[in-house]
């Protein structure tokens, strides 16, 4: 870690820092003199909860994490009455219940998002502390339950108040801010796109620029409901722009394809507007005003409107296209689902779809005018949902919450480490009858199951344990030596609560957040305050001993299970993908694009990051993730154009669907596809004897086509990939 980091955190912290540490002291401070005053058992858990609440202070996401902290505690309470009540008498099968229930909640945790999630590990931490606390005092069962209940209650209340009175953030300032760093590099990676670039890295750190933002837009906006009327209004224009975003991104890849293998066959019309196209989208990212990039996006798009009208014109039989969804800007993606047909040198030319070369030329021109027509209007429709984010009372918006991607292996494989770090502390600590065994249980239990889903576990939690060495002479000082001088609640605080806003000032740096947050809950579990505390120098050895142990299992864990290899994870996703392609059909449009669409945004941003780790010749997994994005808004696309048609039109539908999903399924093994242009020519054979519509013999033709060398060259680079 770079010194300069740690010097701008302390010597020079910004504004914001100072009033996050200020906050997440005060609402410790407040919750520790209540829970002395109350006499609580343990009053350093009010601090840990009031401080966990603080991580992220906006006032809406403090509530909801708050809810989901009682819930969790709630339920974890009653998890934990009912493994005593079964086995009061037999510690060892309790023990092995209560292994199983850490590995379901942290198996939970690892499927649900954000604040749930945190529920779901503190289900699993208060169920562990009633059974491990009530194994030597069985009588006090419902005491304890309560007292715990009571302390974490306590913690999320202050944190919930300090909050929201003093210096209070707003989630709807977080949500503005994520909109606008989702639709900047969105729009830069539209500019580079359709200005062709070879630029890999830059291609690929916009779009993770892009994902990264969004995938948090989409799980942070829930939080926006506890924070007025308008919130909700926030939350459906968040779930509008991450599907207009994802369909984006998608168009754009396929308007890059079309552009690189056929730009030389195209008018200087076309050509001048894709790059004025890509000088606007790049104006419209650096912040000029909405209302100007508005209109320069309308200007831009009147242009397309008028180039696809003079193609429609010059086409003949394709005027009906204008008035049917293949150009309808809301809801197709036909702008992207249509290409010129190709020859053997890369221009075939297909007898179904164009007689002459100039034939070919003319429906390339209207299908890139098409494309970049309907691409202006998603990022219209991006505009507008940013500015409902910002104030939802001008624009209102609607659209379901998408679905998100969830790898049960990977979480099983989480739970499974979870329950095999407590095991492993629940044995030594039942044969050694350590006292101090019940911290390192704590630490383990709560950390392996909070890091599993983190980026790089191992790291994070490495990093923890030095936090949690640095607390130790801290803890010693300012826990032990000083605070044994004390004799009131205000001596308390001035010896106690300095270290821990050290600890927070510095966790307002995300860099420093994983050392500085351990050092202050290393503070915490070392000292333990309370009205009866331990200031003996052997029992903070015992504590700090536990801390250690436990920290130290998980960090062995972690790097023991390290997860799923990468090549198993890029199998996985791919095979999600299949699935997903295969299942598009099962359920209604409408569904299955608003499923398709959030899964896809999470193994793009997955892709991406597993691209980042491989060397650049050997790159080609996010390519493979836009294909597969590109491919599912196609066949939705279709399924909306002939979904009604004749029944043997719509099974001939059914079977290239199906080929679809294969044959992407062996682009990423390198293999071209062998199912497609079969599947394809039948469906086309059952449009000419069953369909009454020409365009639509043409249209699907070129979809076909283009959708079959999408597929080629995601296989050839693919296999180059694979061979390097």
């Amino acid at each position: 870690m770079p010194f300069s980091v740690w010097w701008h955190a302390y010597l020079t912290p910004p504004a914001s820092a100072v009033k996050f540490a200020i906050k997440a002291t005060l609402a410790m401070l407040l919750a520790l003199y209540i829970a002395l005053w109350c006499d609580l058992d343990r009053p350093y858990w009010a601090l840990i909860s009031a401080a966990f609440l603080q991580i992220r202070p906006m006032s809406g996401m403090v509530l909801e994490k708050g809810i989901s902290q009682l819930s969790g505690t709630l339920i974890g309470c009653v998890a934990g009455i009912a493994i005593m009540a079964a086995f009061v008498q037999a510690p060892t099968p309790a023990l092995v219940c209560l292994t199983l229930w850490i590995s379901v909640c942290a198996y939970a945790a690892s499927l649900t998002r954000n604040n749930a999630s945190y529920g779901c590990i503190m289900a699993a931490v208060t169920a562990m502390l009633i059974v491990i606390i009530t194994a030597s005092a069985p009588g006090g069962l419902f005491a304890i339950a309560v007292a715990r209940l009571s302390e974490l209650a306590l913690g999320a209340i202050c944190a919930t108040l300090v909050s929201a009175l003093l210096w209070p953030i707003q989630v709807r300032d977080h949500l503005a801010d994520l909109a606008d760093q989702v639709v900047n590099h969105a729009f830069l990676h539209g500019a580079l796109r359709l200005n062709n670039s070879d630029d890999i890295g830059a291609l690929q750190s916009t779009l993770t620029a892009t994902l990264t933002p969004l995938t948090q837009l989409e799980t942070d906006s829930q939080a926006a409901r506890y924070e007025g009327p308008e919130g909700s209004g926030r939350i459906r224009a968040s779930h509008v722009l991450t599907r207009r975003t994802s369909r984006l991104l998608a168009i754009l890849h396929a308007l890059q394809q079309l552009l690189r293998y056929h730009g030389d066959r195209l008018p200087a019309e076309t050509r001048q507007l894709a790059r004025d196209m890509a000088e606007g989208l790049r104006l419209s990212a650096e912040g000029q005003g909405v209302s100007q990039a508005r209109e320069r996006l309308l200007q831009l798009r009147h242009r397309a409107l008028k180039c696809v009208e003079r193609g429609i014109d010059k086409g003949g039989p394709c005027r009906g296209a204008v008035d049917g969804t293949s150009l309808n800007t809301s809801d197709s993606t036909s702008g992207v689902t249509s290409s010129p047909p190709s020859g053997p040198a890369g221009e075939h030319l297909d007898p179904a779809t164009t007689g002459d070369r100039d034939g070919a030329e003319d429906l390339l021109q209207l299908r890139l005018n098409m494309g970049m027509r309907e691409a202006l209007g998603h990022a219209l429709v991006i505009l507008d949902a940013r500015e409902a984010i910002h104030t939802p009372g001008k624009r209102r918006l609607k659209a379901p919450a998408l679905a998100w991607h969830r790898d049960h292996l990977a979480a099983a494989l989480n739970g499974l480490r979870a329950g095999l770090v407590f095991a492993l502390l629940a044995t030594f600590w039942r044969y050694t009858a350590w006292d101090n065994g019940q911290v390192a249980m704590l630490v383990g239990t709560l950390f392996s199951a909070f890091f599993a889903t983190r980026d790089n576990p191992a790291m994070v939690a490495a990093t923890f344990l030095k936090g949690m060495l640095a607390a130790i002479p801290s803890a010693f000082l300012f826990g032990h030596v000083l605070l044994a001088q004390a004799n009131d609640i205000v001596t308390l605080a001035l010896v106690f609560m300095p270290p821990l806003f050290v600890g927070l000032l510095g966790a307002a740096n995300p860099r420093l957040m994983g050392y500085c947050l351990a050092f202050t809950i290393g503070n915490i579990l070392l000292t333990m305050p309370g009205n009866g505390m331990d200031l003996t120098f052997d029992g903070f050895l015992n504590r700090a001993i536990a801390l250690v142990i436990g920290l130290s299992t998980v960090v062995t864990a972690f790097r023991l299970l390290p997860g799923l290899p990468l090549a198993v994870r890029k199998r996985r996703l791919v095979k999600a993908t299949v699935s997903d392609l295969h299942r598009l059909w099962q359920r209604p449009p409408h569904q299955a694009e608003t499923r398709f669409g959030g899964t896809m945004a999470d193994r793009l941003l997955s892709l991406a990051r597993h691209d980042d780790a491989l060397p650049e010749q050997r790159r080609y997994l996010l390519s493979l993730g836009l294909v597969g994005l590109d491919l599912g808004y196609a066949s939705l696309h279709l399924r909306r154009r002939l979904g009604e048609q004749a029944t043997p039109i719509r099974q001939a539908l059914d079977r290239f669907a199906a080929a679809l999903a294969d044959d992407y399924g062996a682009s990423a093994r390198g293999e071209p596809p062998e199912h497609m242009r079969a599947t394809g020519e039948q469906l086309l054979e059952a449009l000419e004897q069953h369909g009454n519509d020409p365009v639509e013999q043409r249209l699907t033709a070129g979809l076909i086509e283009r959708l079959t060398m999408s597929l080629e060259r995601q296989a050839e680079r693919s296999r180059l990939a694979r061979e390097r």
